[in-house]
C-alpha cells in the first residue's frame, strides 16, 4: 500500500494551486495521450532511496464527465509493473481528486506549447508532503520549460537542491490505444 501510494505521488509529481501564475485550463482541455516526464520537485521529505532515478510515459486516458486516468508504468523486482490512478474531475479547473478526495492534483498549464506542471500536496502518515512533475507531450529536452518549471519551484517556495531529472526509460512504455 505504501509503495503505490508514494508511486501516485511519484508520477503525478502534483496539488497546491498556482494563484499568481495559474492559466486556467478549459474544460474541453484534452489531457489524452502520453506524457513524458522531464523533472520532478519535492518538497524535501523524501529520503534517497524513495526518490527514482528512472522514470516511465506516462499514458492519460479521458473518462466521461472531464474524469481522467492516468497508467503509470514502474519497475519492481526487474519486472514492468502497472498502476492506475482514478483522477476525478472537481468544479476547480485543472484540479482532481484522487483517494477518495484525500489528494488533489492539479494540472498547470504553462507557457511553453504542450508542458505542464502535474502537482500533488497531501499528507501521509502525519506528514505533509509536495511532489511536482514537470510534463511533456513529447520526450525531447525543452530549455524553456525547465526555466518555466523553476519559477513554479520558486513560487511554491520549494527548495532547488529538490530538483531532479530522472533517466527516461522506455522499456515499459504503456500501449497507445
Amino acid at each position: 500500500m505504501m509503495k503505490s501510494v508514494l508511486l501516485t505521488f511519484l508520477f503525478l509529481g502534483m496539488v497546491a494551486v498556482l494563484k499568481a501564475q495559474e492559466v486556467p485550463l478549459d474544460d474541453k482541455e484534452d489531457f489524452a495521450g502520453m506524457w513524458y516526464p522531464k523533472a520532478m520537485i519535492h518538497s524535501g521529505n523524501l529520503s534517497s532511496h524513495e526518490v527514482p532515478t528512472k522514470m516511465f510515459p506516462v499514458k492519460i486516458t479521458a473518462l466521461e464527465g472531464g474524469d481522467l486516468e492516468a497508467t503509470v508504468i514502474f519497475w519492481k523486482k526487474g519486472q514492468c509493473r502497472e498502476f492506475k490512478i482514478m483522477m476525478e474531475k472537481t468544479d476547480e479547473p485543472g484540479k482532481y481528486s484522487t483517494f477518495h478526495g484525500k489528494k488533489f492534483i492539479y494540472i498547470i498549464e504553462l507557457p511553453v506549447k504542450d508542458h505542464y506542471v502535474f502537482y500533488c500536496e497531501g499528507h501521509h502518515h502525519g506528514k505533509s508532503f509536495g511532489i511536482g512533475k514537470l510534463m511533456g507531450r513529447n520526450p525531447q529536452e525543452n530549455l524553456e520549460a525547465m526555466e518555466e518549471f523553476r519559477k513554479f519551484i520558486q513560487h511554491k517556495g520549494l527548495q532547488m537542491e529538490n530538483i531532479f531529472i530522472p533517466e527516461l526509460n522506455d522499456k515499459c512504455v504503456p500501449e497507445s490505444n
